[in-house]
């Protein structure tokens, strides 16, 4: 399995830096996760969007579904669509359809016509598996300020957990026990004060890593003003295993973790 990062700015871009979104590869499967502002042209240089066997949208924040339009021009546009090409699977909260149409959408005239179901074969997201072809996913509703999920994707014995946007949780670490990789939410340093239900630390996000035994830990999500080489070292402190900071470009081969 290879994870590949696309953009992994939180809240908004940094320089450089588009928002959220990622590809995973397996066993010729190609699920795009998440689809952030600017992410739709990195995704390009790794695949034809025709070719995604599916997208998963965590939630509905912006920073984490504003390519979709530019995706829903892409498939609806092109001039010389591939024949066998009939509609993307994309799982999302239920009421992906009209947010992501009202985004869409010039003006309330366009809006009462558009059917992005045209295009796209929607799936509302509950707490389950769902099948990629012989790709697993797994779902886990999260604690963030909207109806929100984290992912474990599974193929040929090994996991990663993408956490989406969350607070430490049960639900999240239950989710990411064992796993090989966990792509966490990682938004800024300890601070007294701060919103309940936005984001993890990056010390709470390795302290989710250490209490589910994953193998790796890849903070994303650093807000563009947050101090990221902070994020990093509190991190590091309170995990022993691997952990680095998401990178725009960066490849990842997911491997099944060291025993012991």
């Amino acid at each position: 399995m290879q994870l590949t990062v696309l953009g992994c700015s939180g809240s908004a871009p940094g320089p450089d830096l588009p928002t959220s979104g990622y590809l995973v590869e397996a066993a010729g499967v190609r699920i795009a996760v998440e689809l952030g502002g600017g992410v739709l042209g990195p995704l390009q240089r790794r695949c034809d969007p025709f070719d995604l066997d599916a997208v998963l949208l965590s939630h509905l924040h912006l920073d984490h579904c504003a390519d979709f339009s530019a995706l829903t021009t892409y498939l609806r546009a092109h001039p010389s669509p591939p024949a066998a090409f009939d509609r993307l699977r994309v799982l999302a909260p239920s009421h992906a359809p009209s947010r992501l149409a009202a985004a869409h959408a010039a003006s309330e005239e366009e809006l009462a016509e558009l059917r992005l179901e045209d295009t796209f074969d929607f799936v509302p997201l509950a707490a389950g598996r769902f099948a990629v072809g012989p790709v697993t996913v797994d779902v886990a509703p999260v604690r963030h300020i909207c109806e929100a999920y984290a992912f474990r994707i599974s193929h040929g014995g090994v996991s990663l957990v993408f956490s989406g946007d969350t607070v430490p949780c049960p639900e999240l670490v239950g989710l990411a026990r064992g796993a090989d990789l966990l792509l966490a939410d990682a938004a800024w340093r300890e601070q007294a004060g701060r919103a309940d239900y936005l984001h993890m630390s990056g010390r709470e996000s390795s302290a989710v890593a250490a209490e589910a035994g994953v193998g790796r830990l890849v903070l994303t999500h650093v807000l563009p003003w947050s101090d990221r080489e902070g994020v990093l070292a509190d991190a590091a402190e309170a995990f022993a295993g691997p952990v680095s900071l998401a990178e725009p470009g960066a490849v990842y081969v997911v491997q099944p973790a060291p025993i012991g």
